[in-house]
């Protein structure tokens, strides 16, 4: 699972596909969830990266 990290709060994701301009989010079933453009993404992070104890990525 990912984690995209937007201005506004997070969304959580199975994969991911860079575009020109922006990611595309997709679930399980490889539906899209959402298009987030490069300038609203502020991190796209693995869960393993946000559950290590006693490091801080947020």
């Amino acid at each position: 699972m990912y984690r995209a990290i937007i201005p506004n709060g997070q969304l959580e994701c199975a994969s991911y596909r860079k575009g020109d301009h922006g990611v595309e989010l997709y679930d399980d079933e490889d539906e899209l969830l959402a298009f987030v453009p490069y300038e609203n993404l502020e991190a796209l992070l693995t869960d393993a990266a946000t559950e290590t104890p006693g490091r801080s990525v947020m």
